[in-house]
């Protein structure tokens, strides 16, 4: 059986998919690939099934060998040390070294035929927050590879917008405790510059800036959360859901990030400026 061994997990490296929706009402979070569309690409390029799970990994790092020929993606964050948005073929016992990205945040790297460890609910995506899924990956895993039926595609290199370090603008819609926070606050919510805190995870993303000034005080009784609100906790400073958020939440929802736009917030580094806008973007 065809199967890669973990040389080196580098900071973090997990296996995704699209995790596990529907089920929230059991407490089960989704969880799945930070950034979908690129893990959806990745899939792609080897001629996998967009369902089949790939690796996310964190600011690089990761080293496998495989003990069979295998035919890779990347996609994402461009790593150096590898060819990116093509895929490319790995010798049997020859190591794969994802160097650190000089741009974007994670990197999906899908095998031909998937990562066929064990579901878990219906799912083999790592869940940060409550631990569901696959352990993070560690020196001396072996990961099972899986088999496609689709043809590889044809593509030399896919020509798609990659991350960057520069200020993203991100399109938000009005959350439904916008009525907790009167227009000064939300014009100051859609014109300031905020900045990626360190303590940013798969989670959530959490930005510093100017605080913003609450009409109400108190909390809420717990809500429904989903991947793209924008969380305002007592500190007044948002927090940006992503994969692993937490099915239910006190603090007000200020806000909604637009789908497509919550792809390009999971690439966001520590440091990197962010603002919000209710412009259309798309």
């Amino acid at each position: 059986m065809t199967s890669m061994t973990v040389v080196e997990p580098g900071a973090l490296s997990t296996i995704q998919d699209f995790g596990r929706p529907g089920q929230a009402s059991l407490g089960i979070g989704r969880s799945g690939a930070c950034d979908r569309g690129a893990h959806r690409l990745a899939n792609a390029l080897v001629g996998n099934h967009p369902t089949l799970a790939s690796i996310e990994v964190t600011l690089g790092g990761l080293a496998l060998r495989p003990n069979e020929d295998i035919v890779v993606a990347t996609s994402g964050a461009r790593c150096p040390g590898v060819p990116h948005l093509a895929p490319f073929r790995v010798p049997a016992g020859e190591t794969l070294r994802l160097g650190l990205p000089p741009a974007g945040l994670r990197t999906y790297l899908a095998v031909r035929g998937g990562i066929d460890v064990p579901p878990v609910l219906g799912s083999r995506a790592t869940d940060i927050l409550s631990g569901l899924g696959p352990a993070v990956l560690a020196a001396g895993d072996v990961l099972p590879v899986g088999t496609s039926p689709r043809p590889v595609p044809g593509v030399d290199v896919a020509p798609v917008q990659e991350p960057t370090g520069d200020r993203l603008l991100v399109q938000v819609s009005p959350g439904p405790r916008r009525d907790w926070f009167d227009d000064e606050a939300w014009s100051l919510f859609t014109t300031q510059v905020y900045e990626v805190d360190s303590q940013s995870n798969r989670v959530g993303v959490r930005l510093t800036g100017e605080s913003l000034p609450r009409l109400r005080e108190g909390e809420l009784v717990s809500e429904g959360m989903v991947r793209g609100a924008v969380q305002m906790p007592p500190s007044g400073l948002p927090v940006l859901f992503l994969a692993d958020h937490p099915v239910t939440g006190g603090y007000p929802v200020i806000a909604y990030v637009d789908d497509l736009d919550v792809d390009r917030c999971a690439q966001l580094r520590p440091g990197q400026k962010v603002r919000f806008t209710t412009a259309h973007l798309h």
